[in-house]
């Protein structure tokens, strides 16, 4: 994604001299549009060849990103909506799988042997609810991931204080 998390993710991943391919993709709607985070990113002295993908609101991501997915090893997924006054974890939950769902698909069409970062909240519903899909469909569940990192670091902050 091009969000919050999406974009100084996207500048780390730009930095690394392993990464040698970075695709951004995010809906058309974004407040900033993938192909401008691209644009950024192309301009830092390093190798990485950096490209923006876009999909209108309400699409198939498995019509949208055979471009962007294939020959990836590695699809960091920073999706969903934040948790909002209110919502239970079951909301957030049928939201955010959704959401995390369909780009799940798109990468057991177009690049089944890559491991999946996701960054999907609530993380220990998603995850497991993904690795049963990609089980499903014959693939190794063992390819999707959960990224805890952010929590872990505010946790450690709130303790500390």
């Amino acid at each position: 994604g091009a969000g919050g998390i999406g974009q100084p993710l996207s500048l780390l991943m730009a930095m690394d001299s392993n990464v040698g391919e970075l695709c951004i993709f995010d809906l058309d709607v974004a407040m900033v549009p993938p192909a401008g985070v691209a644009a950024d990113l192309g301009h830092l002295e390093r190798k990485c060849s950096v490209k923006g993908y876009t999909m209108p609101v309400g699409k198939s991501p498995a019509e949208y990103l055979e471009e962007c997915l294939t020959g990836c090893h590695l699809v960091l997924v920073p999706a969903g909506v934040p948790r909002k006054p209110g919502m239970t974890r079951d909301d957030l939950f049928k939201t955010n799988a959704g959401i995390a769902k369909g780009i799940v698909e798109a990468c057991a069409k177009f690049c089944p042997t890559a491991v999946l970062g996701m960054i999907v909240n609530p993380v220990n519903s998603v995850v497991p609810a993904m690795a049963e899909l990609y089980k499903k469909k014959g693939l190794d569940p063992m390819k999707i991931v959960g990224i805890t990192t952010l929590d872990v670091v505010r946790a450690n902050k709130f303790v500390g204080e």
